[in-house]
Formats: structure tokens, C-alpha cells, sequence
């Protein structure tokens, strides 16, 4: 039988306890020896706050609270990297607010980057939800001629007359990816995080267009992309598929992109 413990008293250990915001950080202060009243001195908040916490009876905290409670804990023996991602799942947040192209890329292992590689000839990518381009494999950059001038997907489409020699359906694809981000903006605890890209392309008619009129998108579905050969100019399709690349440091802030096989009709399995 799997159930939620409150915290209010000791696990039964024949049971199996879902995991929560308030188990997790009553163990982990129990571990390090913390009174409740030194955790709430640390997060400006009151020790019956702490115990609420721990026993399942508030909502969820804020970033800047979780922020400070593992700052205390931290203090004490240091929270790892898993420890610190967990509490802000648990707690229905993510765990870093404003991560940069570079924070995103430096996370990426060499596992990571070798799986691009390995992914030849067909072009493989990690974005980052706002569209920017962590990194590639060189099959990615001779498909999307252009891409990395721009360093963003959305950059390029919109700003950059090469996508349009590229991509055989410019509109849907334009519609598609501003869909797609519509959608991880709606899922994000900071939509802020877009602002800047925005911004940029603002004074694009296209982009103003398609962005005003375009729902949440949460997949490529066909999967089917139709591209032009940057040499001989022939169309031919792409099964390009999207998933999400999990990372300890950044929930859901980075994808994985990769084709998959190439064929003269998008109907074709």
C-alpha cells in the first residue's frame, strides 16, 4: 500500500510512504541536528510555518523560502545537487529561476554531447525551452543552414531569410515552434525567463502574428518536418522527434531534438 506521510509521527517501516516536500525536509533537518526555530529564523518565516511544512498542512512554500531552507541546511553539511532538485519537485517549483545559455550547456555531460555525435549522419540538438541552441551535431548545422548565426530556432526562423529556403512549410513550422514555446511558458513557474527573446522579435509582423493567434503546443505531431537540400534544393521529409533531456541542476529546461530518418512521403511509417 503506497500512502503520503504527514510527518505527524514515526514511518510504519511495512509501509510504502509516498515521498513529500514536508518528509524530505524533516528528515533532512532531523539529520543534521536543526531546530525548528533555527530553520524558520533562516527562511524569516515562523517555526509553526516549519511544522506545517513538515506535516503536509500548508501549500506548497515559495522559491525564495525553499531557497533559504536549504541554505540553512546547507550550512550545516552540504545539500547535494539531487537533494536540492528533489525538494523543489516535491515542493512543485524549479529549482533555479534565470538559468543562462551558459549555465544550461555547461550542464550538459560528455555523455550528453557524445550522443550527438553518436547520432550521425542524422542531426541531432540540445535547445533550451526558450529555443536557444545549447549544442549540435554538424549534420544539425548543414539541415538548418544558418542556425547557429542566430543561436536560437526562434531567431532564426523569424529573422533570418535562410529558414525560408530551408523549410518547405516556413508557416507551419513558424506556427509550431511558437506554439511549442507558448506551451513551455505556460508550464514554467518564471514565464519572465522568455521575456528577452520576445522582446527581440517583437518588431517582426510575422512573429506578432502567428505569436497572437497561436495556442500551447506540446509535441510534434506528425513528426514528419519537410526541408529543402541545402544543395540540390530537392524536399524531402525529416522525422524529427523532441524529448525532454532531464537534468539534475534544471528541470524540464532542456530538449533533446533528433531526426530520425529521412523519406519522400511524410504517410510512410
Amino acid at each position: 500500500m503506497l500512502l503520503s506521510h504527514t510527518g505527524s509521527g514515526p514511518f510504519d517501516e511495512e509501509t510504502i510512504h509516498q515521498p513529500t516536500f514536508g518528509t524530505l525536509l524533516r528528515r533532512m533537518r532531523d539529520d543534521r541536528g536543526i531546530t525548528r526555530d533555527r530553520l524558520a529564523k533562516a527562511a524569516n518565516v515562523s517555526a509553526s510555518y516549519i511544522t506545517h511544512l513538515e506535516h503536509g498542512q500548508r501549500g506548497r512554500p515559495t522559491h525564495s523560502v525553499v531557497e533559504a531552507l536549504i541554505g540553512c541546511l546547507h550550512d550545516v553539511r552540504p545539500v547535494t545537487n539531487a537533494e536540492r532538485r528533489h525538494l523543489f519537485d516535491l515542493a512543485g517549483l524549479e529549482g533555479t529561476a534565470w538559468p543562462s545559455v551558459e549555465n544550461l550547456r555547461a550542464t550538459l555531460s560528455s555523455g550528453s554531447v557524445d550522443t550527438l555525435y553518436r547520432h550521425e549522419p542524422w542531426p541531432a540538438a540540445y535547445l533550451d525551452t526558450r529555443s536557444n541552441v545549447l549544442r549540435c551535431n554538424d549534420s544539425y548545422e548543414r539541415t538548418f543552414t544558418g542556425i547557429l548565426d542566430n543561436g536560437s530556432v526562434l531567431r532564426w526562423v523569424f529573422l533570418d531569410p535562410r529558414s525560408k529556403q530551408v523549410l518547405a512549410q516556413w508557416q507551419h513550422e513558424a506556427e509550431l515552434t511558437v506554439s511549442l514555446v507558448h506551451g513551455f511558458m505556460g508550464r514554467s513557474e518564471h514565464p519572465e525567463w522568455w521575456a528577452d527573446t520576445l522582446e527581440e522579435l517583437s518588431d517582426c509582423r510575422e512573429f506578432q502574428k502567428i505569436w497572437n493567434s497561436c495556442e500551447a503546443g506540446y509535441g510534434r505531431d506528425p513528426a514528419w518536418m519537410a526541408l529543402r537540400h541545402p544543395d540540390s534544393g530537392e524536399t524531402y521529409h525529416l522525422d524529427l522527434r523532441v524529448f525532454q533531456h532531464d537534468s539534475v541542476d534544471y528541470r524540464d529546461q532542456i530538449l533533446f531534438i533528433a531526426g530520425f530518418g529521412t523519406t519522400t512521403d511524410p504517410r510512410q511509417p
